[in-house]
């Protein structure tokens, strides 16, 4: 039988030379901000993928809310992050960056001098946030953003994708998920703005789309896929009676603005709130072009739900750290290593670069 997960997939501008796509995960080694070679190194090493998503990167300085994520918004960060690229093309894959602007997911201590911590309103998170100066401290308290700061916002996010592209990024990926700035707007736990940005489902939607409309016009819309989390908790989001209205009217507004494709979080099989199987259909629906789905995946299941046509790609988040060669795993039904929890988040090669690959 052929399988679909290993078929080739036109991806806006790019074929990509399977529907695997390795998920975008927080891995903070990123020493000043700055990509480095060892980051070169883990990307590469898992550059069977047909799609390298990145983790999130600060497209500026207020996003940078957590300890060692990367930016890129400078020189610096572009020249690094051409290693990474320039590494991950060697070995086949495409690679799209992921734009994470922390907001409310922050405290100041982990910001360079002079920026802000900044969200749609000022709500705490709630939550403690790791400073390696401090350990965990409770987030900081965000100020509201005024009408220059959501301009001066989203023409950060159209700087940053310039900078994608020179330095050799297929693409981008918009994270509104997991209660990030983004996913902050479209959220009442921390959106209770009162002007055109707040309340209803087409207000709360209303600064994604500005930002995703402005990213797609500076680098073309085939070069833009987004991340989204209906019903997720993480960092504090809450769902309520309109999410499902919410995330089906986003979905077609996205579609109508051309993006490459829109991936959907689905962490219920790690304990998270379930993704209701109508609005991943409804969704599904109403966005036309390519449709990332997530969540626990093996390969019978990816294939049938590929075959389905519920999807077109499926990405995979953990099974990536502990198995650098996780496509040839998958294609031999190779058994799996298991990640060490301990080291996902911290500096150095240990739990980063060091699996090996096997079978």
């Amino acid at each position: 039988m052929s399988s679909k997960l290993f078929s080739s997939h036109k991806l806006g501008r790019v074929e990509l030379q399977n529907r695997i796509v390795m998920a975008p995960m927080t891995r903070n080694r990123a020493i000043g901000n700055v990509p480095n070679d060892l980051m070169a190194t883990y990307y590469a090493q898992r550059a069977s993928a047909g799609l390298i998503v990145t983790e999130g990167i600060s497209p500026s300085p207020n996003g940078l809310g957590y300890a060692r994520i990367p930016g890129l918004f400078s020189a610096e960060h572009v020249a690094g992050w051409r290693k990474v690229t320039t590494a991950v093309h060697a070995g086949g894959a495409k690679i799209f960056a992921q734009f994470m602007h922390t907001g409310r997911a922050s405290h100041a201590k982990n910001l360079p001098a002079g920026a802000r911590v900044i969200a749609p309103s000022a709500i705490a998170l709630g939550q403690d946030i790791w400073c390696d100066d401090g350990g965990n401290v409770p987030a900081t308290t965000p100020e509201a953003m005024s009408a220059d700061d959501l301009a001066s916002t989203r023409d950060e996010f159209v700087h940053a994708a310039q900078c994608a592209i020179d330095a050799g990024f297929d693409g981008v990926e918009l994270h509104a998920a997991n209660g990030y700035l983004l996913d902050q707007f479209l959220n009442t736990a921390s959106n209770q703005r009162t002007d055109a940005y707040g309340g209803s489902v087409e207000n709360r939607a209303r600064y994604v789309l500005e930002v995703a409309a402005a990213v797609a016009a500076k680098i073309g819309a085939d070069r833009v896929g987004i991340r989204v989390a209906p019903y997720g908790a993480f960092n504090a989001m809450q769902a309520d009676p309109e999410t499902h209205a919410l995330f089906t009217y986003l979905a077609g507004e996205l579609s109508k603005l051309g993006l490459v494709y829109l991936h959907v979080v689905d962490h219920s099989s790690m304990g998270a709130p379930e993704v209701k199987p109508e609005t991943k259909a409804s969704m599904r629906a109403a966005f036309k072009g390519t449709y990332v789905l997530s969540g626990g995946y093996d390969r019978a299941r990816a294939e049938a739900d590929l075959l389905e046509g519920k999807g077109d790609l499926v990405a995979y988040g953990r099974p990536f750290i502990a198995n650098p060669n996780l496509p040839a795993l998958l294609a031999s039904g190779g058994e799996l290593a298991a990640p060490d929890f301990a080291t996902f988040y911290t500096p150095g090669e240990k739990g980063y670069t060091d699996y090996p690959v096997r079978g």
